[in-house]
């Protein structure tokens, strides 16, 4: 069942009244939604059901550095319709989406605590991973969080983090492993293949005509995998198919704009409008400029041919 999105604390006190359930929640980004967000979530989950209470999460949008140096913002690995969806699948109740505007930046920690946390979702436990900051400036840590917990009536634990092949799940490390093509350490971190999700758009026609047939992918998502071509799962019509995807500017064609091209293997279908989501299992090479069509053609035959020896290993 979809959680509840409620996007003020007003609407929240309206959703579910002045005699509302308590609440055990999370606060944070979750972009991404790896191994230590699902742990989180997990344990919030378990939390309510043995309280009676809601299984909540307190999220922000826009990004707060979107808002406060946006200069220097990340590229969001997802989408917020995306984050809401991913709530959904780990079998949150209520998901509170709050504004990050300049106002919400300065409130004190005990002001956002009373609020949000007390006023508004009546927490009873808060879980927060150990470098979680709120407030102005970040001024409140953990510590300053279980402070305030004691004075208003709520628990505080602290999740510790997931380490994965050696490594801490984190949506900075997935981010750089994306952003470098290191696809099977994104899988690893994520706890599943980095996707993305849009409408399938309608191409120029020449890989069509010259290449291979393919389905184009337009997306909003704002992290793109490093220009390449991939090893990839593309599910279109409610189906799941291996595929090889190219992500780049088609220099052999001259291309300027970033295109996502899908050739789906023992598809047939001439799609040109739906839903397409893409998942990137590894990196094959860099793309780059050939003579023309025909070279291109063999080696993104070659490229196809080592695809399939990668989805058959995996069977």
């Amino acid at each position: 069942m979809p959680a509840a999105r409620v996007y003020s604390a007003e609407e929240w006190v309206a959703r579910f009244g002045e005699r509302r359930q308590r609440t055990v929640v999370t606060i944070g980004n979750f972009d991404g939604m790896h191994r230590g967000h699902l742990e989180i979530l997990r344990r919030v989950i378990r939390e309510a059901r043995l309280t009676n209470s809601m299984a909540t999460v307190l999220t922000l949008f826009p990004h707060p550095v979107r808002v406060l140096r946006p200069s220097v913002a990340p590229a969001l690995l997802m989408t917020l319709e995306q984050r809401l969806a991913s709530f959904d699948d780990a079998g949150i109740d209520a998901v509170l989406v709050l504004q990050f505007n300049p106002a919400l930046s300065k409130l004190e920690p005990a002001a956002f605590c009373q609020e949000y946390l007390v006023d508004c979702l009546r927490a009873r436990k808060v879980l927060v991973g150990e470098n979680f900051r709120f407030g102005h400036r970040q001024e409140g840590d953990v510590r300053t969080l279980a402070d305030l917990g004691r004075l208003r009536d709520f628990e505080v634990e602290t999740v510790q983090p997931v380490v994965s092949d050696g490594m801490i799940a984190s949506s900075t490390a997935v981010r750089e492993a994306v952003r470098e093509g290191r696809m099977e350490e994104a899988t690893a971190i994520l706890g599943h293949p980095f996707t993305l999700e849009g409408e399938i758009k309608t191409g120029t026609g020449q890989g069509r005509k010259l290449i291979v047939p393919t389905l184009n992918l337009k997306t909003d998502q704002e992290l793109l995998p490093k220009q390449g071509v991939y090893v990839t799962e593309t599910t279109v019509g409610g189906k799941t198919y291996r595929s090889a995807t190219n992500v780049g500017v088609r220099p052999t064609f001259n291309g300027a704009s970033t295109t996502i091209e899908s050739h789906l293997f023992d598809f047939d279908e001439s799609l040109t409008s739906g839903r397409m989501e893409v998942r990137f299992l590894k990196r094959l090479r860099e793309e780059r400029k050939f003579e023309g069509p025909e070279a291109l053609r063999a080696q993104v035959l070659l490229d196809i041919e080592e695809a399939r020896k990668f989805h058959a290993s995996q069977s």
